[in-house]
């Protein structure tokens, strides 16, 4: 499953991310994964959280993002949960893209039983359609 926290730059997102990380930790009886364009968020998430920033590995682009996760999943089994801030910062800000990305995330969300949760800094309306088929607003 895939879920979306969206909004403007300002409006609580990151927040609600944090507070839906630490939650998911305490429900968790695997691992869950923070993932962040970079490290900003060690304060904020329970230290059981493993916190991963995409700059470390030079990721950039939605193509490598998506290999990115892959072998975040591949890695371990155990992961129930990964989140994810700055989705476009990491990716593009192509929404086409983004629905393309979205998609092939939902077939590993699938086959990895790991639920997702983005950050997508736009208006609601700016969003394809289709990628509502398979994601939920949770804001």
């Amino acid at each position: 499953m895939i879920s979306l926290i969206i909004g403007h730059k300002g409006s609580g997102k990151t927040k609600l991310l944090v507070d839906e990380v630490n939650s998911a930790m305490e429900k968790s009886n695997g691992s869950v994964v923070c993932v962040e364009k970079e490290t900003k968020l060690t304060y904020d998430v329970n230290s059981r959280v493993r916190l991963v920033a995409t700059d470390d590995y030079s990721v950039s682009g939605f193509d490598a993002f998506y290999g990115f996760l892959c072998g975040i999943c591949a890695g371990d089994y155990d992961i129930t949960n990964i989140f994810v801030d700055a989705t476009f910062r990491i990716g593009s800000r192509d929404y086409e893209e983004l629905a393309d990305f979205l998609a092939k995330i939902n077939a590993l969300a699938e086959k990895s039983s790991t639920e997702f949760t983005f950050t997508i800094s736009t208006d609601l309306e700016n969003l394809p359609e289709r990628i509502f088929s398979f994601c939920k607003k949770i804001n």
